[in-house]
């Protein structure tokens, strides 16, 4: 303990005795903390973002749109449409296990949509109940969700989107008042909680209005439906489920599997994996800029501490020459360097923290999300200076202590 008293005062004394130097060697090792903490902040700040942005649309569901064959098969040509049917979507959850969740849609597209004098046209939507869990429509405090009673006594019930709330209602309450969609009556049960949402089909849904597929296919007319979505039990084995799907679809309607346009199945988990590689290399890449600026800050914490070493020759001779062994002086130089990278690191990384809590505060989030120290940052971090500290100190350090004791004295 007296020992690194010692050695702690000395590093005091040569601090005061040298402040400009000191002052530009710990200012490095703050730039290059500051550097590598923000930009690992910034680049988990951004991928969290994104995530959360595409799951606006569901946590990886499938959408299937029916289109038209490009193959023959079976002695059927080319160009033939295909339909889709409510009981499709019944057939897959029986015949796909992997299925998890499932729901077929009808969607009417740029209808009238009435309050008084107020009126939008926009995307009617006929679903079942799961559609809320899975799409991430969720009902605002007080309202619900169409639920199984609307559903089977066909209830003339909607949910609306909060952007239709607002040309609607405006800011009066919409949950129990009547809505036209068309010429038909509705009472609105529930507006959708606000979302980012960067990507859809048709519309936004906070464009949209929701009734139940019961309804929609009673008072419309529909007999087919515009779409199926479904999320698989594991997001790992989408596209197992995904070429499942197309097999029963296929054996249904007489088309080849292989034949992808016959019907179009946008899978989001696709994207997902995407986001998992593409934020890997982007974090590298973000923590390879933050470490080369920390290293060049551990490079002249070192090119400071041979100078250190230079000038301090005659001492080292003299703790030589009284008994003081060569594990002595490489530690005696070693904490110098580390306590140099401790002051450094910690002003740089209560720096960080001040610029990402004030980056909470510009309007940035929806686009590229704002910067977070999490627990890979940290460790990440706290690795980087590790080998920077630990290089920065080992060459000086081992020079002190290899020194000729007679040489050093002569000097």
């Amino acid at each position: 303990m007296s020992h690194l008293r010692n050695i702690l005062s000395e590093f005091i004394l040569d601090l005061r005795a040298q402040k400009l130097r000191t002052f530009l060697t710990v200012f490095g090792i703050v730039w290059g903390t500051v550097a590598i903490v923000v930009l690992l902040a910034f680049g988990m700040g951004f991928r969290r973002q994104l995530s959360a942005n595409m799951h606006g649309i569901g946590e990886s569901v499938a959408i299937v749109f029916p289109g038209k064959t490009t193959r023959s098969f079976e002695g059927f040509g080319t160009g033939r449409p295909i339909s889709l049917r409510e009981e499709d979507a019944f057939l897959l959850a029986s015949e796909v296990s992997e299925i998890a969740k499932i729901s077929p849609e009808y969607s009417a597209d740029g209808y009238p949509v009435r309050v008084g004098e107020n009126r939008i046209n926009t995307s009617v939507a006929g679903v079942y109940p799961i559609y809320s869990e899975m799409r991430n429509v969720i009902p605002q405090m007080g309202g619900r969700f169409v639920d199984e009673l609307d559903m089977s006594e066909r209830r003339r019930v909607a949910l609306i989107g909060d952007e239709v709330k607002k040309l609607l209602f405006g800011e009066g309450e919409a949950v129990g008042r009547s809505i036209y969609v068309g010429e038909v009556p509705f009472i609105v049960i529930g507006v959708m909680v606000k979302k980012t949402q960067p990507s859809s089909y048709n519309r936004r849904d906070q464009d949209r209005v929701f009734i139940p597929a019961t309804t929609f296919s009673s008072v419309f007319g529909a007999s087919h439906i515009n779409n199926i979505i479904f999320t698989p039990k594991e997001a790992r084995r989408s596209e197992e489920v995904v070429s499942q799907v197309r097999v029963v679809l296929g054996k249904r309607y007489k088309f080849d599997p292989a034949d992808k346009d016959a019907v179009f199945i946008w899978d989001t988990a696709d994207f997902d994996k995407f986001v998992v590689y593409f934020f890997l290399a982007f974090n590298v890449f973000m923590g390879l800029i933050g470490s080369f600026t920390l290293g060049v800050g551990g490079i002249g914490v070192a090119n400071i501490m041979y100078i250190v070493v230079q000038e301090r020759i005659k001492e080292i001779g003299v703790k030589r020459a009284v008994g003081a062994k060569k594990s002595n002086i490489l530690t005696q130089f070693f904490l110098e360097t580390f306590f140099i990278m401790a002051i450094g690191s910690l002003i740089g990384f209560l720096i960080s923290v001040g610029v990402i809590t004030a980056m909470q505060f510009i309007p940035i989030k929806d686009f590229v999300g704002t910067p977070e120290i999490s627990i890979e940052v940290a460790l990440a971090t706290a690795f980087v200076l590790s080998v920077v500290g630990f290089s920065a100190g080992l060459f000086p350090a081992r020079k002190a202590a290899n020194l000729n004791v007679v040489e050093c004295l002569r000097a």
